[in-house]
């Protein structure tokens, strides 16, 4: 389905009981809410699912220019608005955990709940020319050269000779990525910085990480958790970057039992 929010055009799902507690999808850099099926699968008997695309990413709207992480944020807060969602959980995984957190410290008491799976509060500033590298290929070739080093990060490389058709799906969010998303969200995400800020949120929080995370790795998870009071960490054996789909069963768990508690 879509709607217009925020000045854009904003493809968006609805799954799940009616009449259930909402819970909010927020997908990673170069996906779609496709990276959300297996919970969606798993959860819709208990939750009332919002799976959204971000700008620039799937079926919503993929304007030119620099985007922030407030301007994603904003995105989300006026879709909630436009489909009257009122206090949901939210789930969000790399970039999705990103403007999660932005969006909890510009909208405070909307979250019941915040999940924050395979993300970072900050970055480094050698970080900047990584991010600055993937622009330039991009915009000199296209998605299909970021393609095999994405896969090979978000995903360990037993689970990529086992689950090819799992890593092949993958490839293809990555590919149908429109460039212009892309590089409007890579001048985005480098520039996080709330460490420092995370008390400052009040609803309950969960961390979760691939224990074999090279982009957002366990260390980046622990300064969240150690600077969010009251947060639980959950650390996911045999997992990279896309946690969610490596390790299906047990992010889910460790996300219900959270939900459950919230």
């Amino acid at each position: 389905m879509k709607t217009r929010a925020n000045g854009i055009e904003v493809n968006y799902e609805i799954h799940g009981k009616e009449g259930a507690p909402w819970l909010v999808l927020s997908h990673s850099l170069a996906c779609s809410v496709r990276m959300w099926d297996p919970q969606i699968a798993a959860l819709k008997d208990k939750y009332r699912m919002l799976a959204y695309d971000t700008r620039g990413h799937g079926g919503t709207e993929a304007t030119k220019g620099e985007y922030s992480l407030e301007m994603l944020a904003d995105d989300l807060h006026e879709l909630l608005k436009t489909l009257e969602i009122g206090t949901p959980h939210f789930c969000g995984l790399s970039m999705g955990g990103m403007i999660g957190q932005t969006f909890a410290l510009k909208y405070p008491g909307i979250f019941r709940t915040l999940t924050l799976a395979d993300t970072t509060s900050r970055y480094p500033a050698e970080a900047a020319p990584v991010w600055a590298d993937r622009i330039k290929t991009v915009e000199a070739q296209g998605m299909a050269p970021l393609a095999q080093p994405t896969l090979e990060r978000w995903f360990t490389e037993p689970f990529r000779k086992s689950r090819p058709e799992v890593v092949d799906g993958v490839r293809k969010l990555i590919l149908a990525t429109p460039p212009a998303g892309y590089i409007g969200c890579c001048h985005a995400i480098p520039r996080i910085n709330l460490s420092a800020r995370l008390q400052e949120i009040r609803c309950p929080i969960l961390v979760i990480v691939g224990a074999d995370d090279p982009g957002t790795p366990p260390a980046m998870a622990q300064e969240i958790h150690a600077n969010a009071p009251g947060s639980k960490l959950v650390v996911l054996p045999q997992a990279a970057h896309l946690a969610n789909l490596e390790q299906p069963e047990a992010f889910t768990r460790a996300l219900a039992d959270f939900l459950a508690r919230g």
